[in-house]
Parts: C-alpha cells; sequence; structure tokens
C-alpha cells in the first residue's frame, strides 16, 4: 500500500507497483512549501471529496479508494484502505499544488505524522531565515 515520505524538499507518495498499473500514475511527489496542514482521521472515510475520475482510480466498496478524485476545489488523491483501527493521514495542500488533498492510510503507530511535521518545521524556519 502507499506510503507517504519526505525526500528532501519534497512529500512522496510512494505508491506499489500494481498501485501504480491500476491509476496510471506514479509516485505522488508535492513540493513541502506547498502543504498547508497535516491532519489525522480516525475514519478513512474522512478523506473522501468528491466522485472518482474514472480512468484513474479503483473503488472496492467499503475496504479501498484508491487514485484521482475530482470535487468542486480540485482534485484529491487518495490511497484509502479500510482495515480495522488504522488512521488516516490528511495533508491539504496550497493552490498552486497538483492536486488540492494527498491522503494515505497509515498503520497505527507510523512515524509518518511525527516525521511530516517535522520536516514541515524545517522547511518553514529556512523560508523565515530567508525572507529576513
Amino acid at each position: 500500500m502507499a506510503r507517504l515520505t519526505v525526500d528532501g524538499d519534497e512529500l512522496v507518495m510512494g505508491l506499489a507497483w500494481w498501485e501504480k498499473l491500476i491509476v496510471r500514475h506514479g509516485d505522488v511527489r508535492v513540493p513541502l512549501a506547498a502543504v498547508e496542514r497535516v491532519s489525522v482521521q480516525p475514519d478513512w472515510w474522512r478523506a473522501l471529496r468528491g466522485i472518482r475520475v474514472r480512468t484513474r482510480a479503483l473503488v472496492v466498496p467499503g475496504a479501498l479508494c484508491l487514485g484521482v478524485w475530482r470535487h468542486g476545489a480540485g482534485q484529491d488523491f487518495l490511497a484509502l484502505r479500510r482495515p480495522r483501527r488504522s488512521p488516516t493521514v490528511v495533508v491539504d495542500l496550497r493552490p498552486a499544488a497538483p492536486y488540492a488533498r494527498v491522503a494515505v492510510s497509515c498503520p497505527p503507530g507510523s512515524p509518518t505524522v511525527s516525521a511530516l511535521t517535522t520536516a514541515l518545521h524545517r522547511q518553514r524556519r529556512a523560508e523565515a531565515c530567508e525572507d529576513v
């Protein structure tokens, strides 16, 4: 299943080979500067909004939502599974980003959120130092 990682100054949603094949998309890469907010939702379905793009998404009702969802504010890229007690990391992005939101299910106790938060703080401190 997809995983969120930080690679330098980019947020990367790494997809498994079968996910790339199904959604016809490579890994999703977004600059950390485009990240507006990071939150953790206890329920996977809270990250869903809009409708799926037929040729670039897969839905298994009650179990899996993978790919691009279109809505009034743009598009989201989701990789959500419905395992028991698995939180969802929701990353809302600024308007210049290719997606409005990126969301992925992660295993409980995953260091994903803390690593992402740490990288965002470093990025914002560096931007603040450049502005001064």
